[in-house]
């Protein structure tokens, strides 16, 4: 009985593994609506819109040598998944005044995919292993 116990939980790690991994890379294919404005790796730029590097975790119009709005400047929040999901679906509701014009995402998954895909970046720019 405890045999396929183990053999549940090695099956279920190794699937969610798998699952992430597939997020990581509809994520990235997602980011390619972001690349216009957005930059992330160790290369990334403020250009259009600013450097997504370490974005969670990170207080709203904070990266040095890019120039915010006022109303993301002062909005006060903390880049989370919640966040990030509620302002990727419609920036303008999320932070009124925002200078991002962009419709938004409007998909689950696809916000969930994005997200594993810029979860991955440290502030660094470097891949986390």
């Amino acid at each position: 009985m405890w045999f396929r116990l183990v053999l549940a939980v090695v099956f279920s790690a190794v699937t969610v593994g798998a699952a992430n991994a597939q997020d990581v890379a509809a994520g990235e294919k997602s980011f390619n609506k972001c690349r216009a404005c957005h930059q992330v790796g160790e290369s990334a730029k403020n250009v259009i819109g600013p450097m997504l590097n370490g974005l969670f975790g990170r207080k709203t119009g904070t990266i040095e040598g890019y120039n915010y709005s006022e109303a993301n400047r002062n909005s006060g929040l903390l880049w989370d998944e919640a966040v990030f999901a509620e302002y990727i679906r419609d920036p303008k509701a999320k932070i009124p005044g925002t200078k991002m014009m962009f419709s938004g995402i409007k998909g689950e998954q696809e916000i969930k995919d994005l997200t594993a895909f810029l979860k991955q970046f440290g502030r660094d720019g470097k891949k986390a292993n």
